[in-house]
C-alpha cells in the first residue's frame, strides 16, 4: 500500500502530495499525521489518500518514518474544507491544513501531560497488616494508610502530607504492596470561573418562538437563520436551549464569539448549565491548554466549543449546530495569510456535514441582512428585552457647546451629573473611548510638526506612567508597538513648545479618577489585558462590584451582561465616522448600538450619553434611536447607489517593501500586468469600475514602504476568474517586495 502525504511546507515548489511506501503492519487513514524523509531531513505531513499503485518505480519510494497519533487529527470534513478554502484562497494545502490543528502540535512542540499515581496492588488485609507491621519507616506506614483509605492517588497528593515520600513509595513497589504508574492528565483553561446563570429559566413569548422555528432544522439537519435581536432581548438564552437540544441529539455544538474577552462570560453561562462538557478554544490559552482542549474535542469528550474565530475549524464528529454570535464583527475574518471569513467557513461546515447555522447579532452586517431579505437566511426577529424592560434612555451632547461654555474636560458635564447620580446609588459605570493611550498625538505649537512612529506613517500616541504622570511616560505606536521618549523640545524646529492633544482611555480613567477620588476604577483595552487571563481579570473585578466604573475601547462594547450597568457614557462618537472606508458608517453605528445596549439590563432602568462634535449626523441620530431598520435601508440605497458592497466587490493587490523604489516598482508591473490581461479578456474589463494605483490610507507600516492598486468589481463568475489571476499575480511577483491580494479587505488602510 502506498500514501500520498501533503508535506508541511507551505511553499508553491512543493504544493503537492509525494508518494510513500506504508510499511508493513502500520495502519493509516486519511488526515493521520505522519513522519516522512524528505530531501536530507525529516519533516511531517498529512495523508491525503492511499492508494495500492504507486504510480512510479517502487524502487523509489520511500516508506513512512511513522504515525505521529494513532487516529487522524484531520477528520474527513475538514479535509475536505481544507482542500476548499486553498482553491478559493489559490495558497497551498499545507496553509489550510495548519488552520485544523493546534500550532503545538507541529513539530512535536507540546506533549501529553503526565502524573505519577500510586496504586496498591496487595489485598487490603495484607496492605494493613504491612501498615501495622511498618516500625522502621513512618513515611511508608502513613503512604499505606492513605492507599487504604483511597486508591490509586496521585504522588504529589501524597507528597502534601508525607514529606518527599520517592523513596518509600519506590521500596513499597519493590515489596510489591503498591504500582507506580503514569496517568494522563488533562490541563483544563479556567478550571476556577465562577459559575453564574445555572438554572434554566422560563422562555419568553420571542425566545419561544424563536425556538420552535430552530428546532425542525436541528431535528433534520440544516437550516440557516440570522437572529436579529435588540440588546438584552435573551438571545443567549435561545443558543443555550438550541445548544441544550442539540446535545440531547447525540451531536455537538460550535459557539463562536468575536472577542477572547467575551469568551470567559460565555464559558461561565455554558459550564454552569451544561458542565464539563463544554471547551474553550481561543489564542490566550497556553499551549498545553489549547491542545488538552482540542484533544478533549477530537475524543469527543467535549460537546460544546467555545471560542473565537479559529474555533470554527474545531474537530466535533458529530456536529450539529454553529452559533456565531455578534455575527457582524469585522474580527471573524482573517487578515492573515490564508485569509478567511469564519461565518463562511461556518455556513460551508454546516452544509456538508448537515448542521444548523445561527448568525445573531442586534446590528447585523449590511451583507448579512441583505442576504437574509434576499431569502438566504430565515430572518428571526426579537424587538423587544426581557421582562419588557426598556430600552436605555440616550441623551446626545454637541461637544462643540461644552468648549463654548468654557469645559475643556474629556468629560460632558452632562455625563459628570449622570456619574454622580449612578455612583451615589450604588450602580454601575461603563465608558467608552475607543482609542487607547492618554493623548491622541504630540504636535509642536512652533512649526506645526506632529511626532510620527520612524517605522509607520502615523502618529504616536502618549501613555502617561501607573501614577498618571506624563513626564514619566512614553510615545507609542498602535500598529507596531514602537516606543519613544517623550520629547522635551521638537525634533524638528528646536522649540520647546511641545503639546500633547486629544484623549484616549488612560486620560478618561484619570479624570474620572479626579472627579470622584475612591471610586475604583478600571481600564479595558490593549494595554491592560495582556497575559492570558487579563480580560477575565478585568472583568471579575467589575462583575463583583469591587469596580464602579469600567473604561475601555470597542471590546466592551458588545456581548456583555453586567446587571448593576445603568450608565453608559461614549467620549467620542464620532471617531470611527471620521476613517477613509465605505464601513465607517456601518461601524459606527454598531459601535454605539451595541455599546448603548449594555446599559438598564437589570431591573433597573438605563441612561446612556453619547458625546459628539457631529450630533446632527444621521447614524448617531439611528444608533440613539436603536433603529437598525431606518439604518439599514439608507446604508442600502447609500451603497447601492455609490455601488459599494453588497453589489460590488472591493479588492487590492498591495506592495510591500522596507526599499520605496521596489514598492513602487512591483507597483507598476502589477497595473501593467492587469492591463494587459484586461485587454486580453474584454469579458473581464467589464467588470472593472475602477483600477487605481496609488498610495493607501498608511503608506508606510513596520518599516515597510507600501503601494496598492485598488479595484472596484462588479460581481459574477468573469470576477471569480479576473480575482484568481490577481491572485496569481500577487504570487507570481519577485523582487524586493511581498505582494498580496486582498478580497473585500478587513482594513482599507
Amino acid at each position: 500500500m502506498y500514501c500520498q502525504v501533503i508535506v508541511d511546507i507551505a511553499h508553491e515548489n512543493v504544493a503537492r502530495p509525494f508518494t510513500y511506501r506504508i510499511p508493513e503492519g502500520m495502519l493509516l487513514e486519511r488526515g493521520q499525521r505522519v513522519a516522512v524523509p524528505f530531501g536530507y531531513r525529516e519533516k511531517e505531513g498529512i495523508v491525503l489518500g492511499l492508494t495500492e499503485e504507486a504510480g512510479m518505480d517502487p524502487a523509489r519510494i520511500k516508506p513512512v518514518s511513522r504515525a505521529l497519533e494513532a487516529y487522524p487529527a484531520v477528520l474527513p470534513p475538514l479535509m475536505t474544507l481544507a482542500e476548499e478554502m486553498a482553491r478559493n484562497a489559490h495558497c497551498p494545502l499545507a496553509e489550510t491544513l495548519r488552520l485544523m490543528l493546534p500550532a503545538e502540535m507541529r513539530r512535536e512542540r507540546v506533549r501529553v501531560k503526565t502524573r505519577k499515581m500510586a496504586e496498591l496492588t496487595a489485598d487490603r488485609e495484607k496492605a494493613a497488616e504491612a501498615a501495622a507491621a511498618e516500625k522502621r519507616s513512618p513515611k511508608r506506614r502513613a503512604i499505606l494508610e492513605m492507599l487504604l483509605r483511597e486508591s490509586p492517588l496521585p504522588a504529589e497528593e501524597i507528597a502534601l502530607q508525607v514529606r518527599d515520600p520517592r523513596e518509600a513509595l519506590r521500596s513499597l513497589e519493590a515489596a510489591g504492596l503498591i504500582r507506580m504508574t503514569e496517568e494522563e492528565t488533562l490541563r483544563t483553561p479556567a478550571a476556577g470561573l465562577r459559575l453564574d446563570n445555572a438554572q434554566w429559566h422560563p422562555l419568553t413569548e420571542e425566545q419561544q418562538e424563536v425556538l420552535e422555528e430552530v428546532l425542525p432544522s436541528l431535528e433534520r439537519g440544516g437550516g440557516r437563520f440570522l437572529l436579529h435581536g435588540v440588546t438584552g432581548s435573551g438571545k443567549t438564552e435561545v443558543f443555550l436551549n438550541a445548544a441544550r437540544r442539540t446535545l440531547e441529539q447525540g451531536r455537538q455544538v460550535i459557539l463562536l464569539v468575536p472577542e477572547i474577552a467575551l469568551t470567559p462570560q460565555m464559558v461561565s453561562w455554558f459550564r454552569a448549565r451544561f458542565g464539563q462538557v463544554s471547551a474553550v478554544l481561543h489564542s490566550r490559552l497556553s499551549a498545553g491548554e489549547r491542545y488538552d482542549e482540542w484533544r478533549r474535542i477530537r475524543r469527543g469528550e467535549a460537546r460544546i466549543v467555545i471560542g473565537a474565530r479559529s474555533a470554527v475549524f474545531a474537530p466535533t464528529e458529530e456536529l450539529g449546530l454553529i452559533v456565531v454570535d455578534e455575527e457582524h464583527e469585522s474580527t471573524y475574518r482573517s487578515d492573515h495569510h490564508p485569509r478567511y471569513d469564519a461565518r463562511e467557513v461556518a455556513e460551508s461546515r454546516c452544509a456538508r456535514e448537515g448542521a444548523s447555522l445561527i448568525l445573531a447579532s442586534a446590528t447585523p452586517s449590511i451583507l448579512s441582512f441583505a442576504k437574509a431579505r434576499r431569502g438566504d437566511y430565515l430572518l428571526l426577529e426579537m424587538p423587544r428585552r426581557v421582562a419588557d424592560r426598556p430600552m436605555p434612555e440616550v441623551r446626545i451632547v454637541d461637544m462643540r457647546q461644552e468648549l463654548e461654555n468654557g469645559n475643556r474636560s474629556v468629560l460632558s458635564r452632562e455625563l459628570v451629573r449622570e456619574l454622580q447620580g449612578c455612583l451615589s446609588r450604588g450602580e454601575q459605570a461603563m465608558l467608552l473611548m475607543n482609542r487607547r493611550g492618554f493623548h491622541s498625538f504630540v504636535s509642536c505649537r512652533s512649526c506645526g510638526y506632529v511626532v510620527k512612529c520612524p517605522q509607520c506613517d502615523v502618529s504616536m500616541t502618549c501613555h502617561v506612567s501607573e501614577d498618571g504622570e506624563v513626564s514619566g511616560g512614553e510615545l507609542r505606536c498602535h500598529y507596531c508597538g514602537n516606543t519613544l521618549p517623550l520629547p522635551t523640545e521638537c525634533p524638528s524646529c528646536g522649540s520647546r513648545f511641545i503639546r500633547y492633544f486629544g484623549a484616549g482611555t488612560q486620560k478618561v480613567q484619570q479624570e474620572v479618577e479626579r472627579l470622584f477620588p475612591g471610586t475604583p476604577t478600571v481600564r479595558m483595552d490593549v494595554d491592560t489585558t495582556g497575559g492570558k487571563d487579563g480580560h477575565a481579570r478585568i472583568l471579575e473585578e467589575f462583575r463583583s462590584g469591587r469596580a464602579r466604573v469600567l473604561v475601555g475601547t470597542q471590546m466592551i462594547a458588545k456581548g456583555l451582561d453586567f446587571p448593576q450597568v445603568t450608565l453608559v457614557g461614549v467620549i467620542a462618537a464620532d471617531l470611527t465616522l471620521n476613517l477613509p472606508d465605505y464601513r465607517s458608517r456601518e461601524r459606527t453605528f454598531q459601535l454605539l448600538t451595541q455599546v448603548a445596549g449594555r446599559a438598564g439590563r437589570g431591573r433597573i432602568p438605563g441612561r446612556v450619553v453619547i458625546q459628539t462634535y457631529r450630533p446632527e449626523d444621521p447614524v448617531i441620530r439611528m444608533a440613539a434611536r436603536q433603529d437598525y431598520r431606518a439604518f439599514f435601508e439608507e446604508e442600502f440605497q447609500r451603497r447601492r447607489i455609490s455601488l459599494y458592497p453588497p453589489f460590488t466587490v472591493m479588492a487590492r493587490l498591495l506592495a510591500q517593501s522596507g526599499n520605496e523604489a521596489a514598492a513602487e516598482r512591483a507597483a507598476e508591473e502589477m497595473e501593467e500586468r492587469v492591463r494587459e490581461a484586461l485587454a486580453a479578456h474584454p469579458e473581464w474589463k467589464k467588470k472593472v469600475l475602477m483600477m487605481n494605483r496609488e498610495l493607501p490610507g498608511v503608506r508606510y507600516l513596520r518599516g515597510q514602504h507600501r503601494r496598492q492598486i485598488l479595484f472596484k468589481l462588479l460581481t459574477g463568475p468573469e470576477t471569480e476568474a479576473l480575482c484568481g489571476f490577481l491572485t496569481e499575480t500577487a504570487e507570481a511577483a519577485g523582487g524586493e517586495a511581498e505582494v498580496l491580494f486582498e478580497y473585500n479587505p478587513v482594513n482599507m488602510m
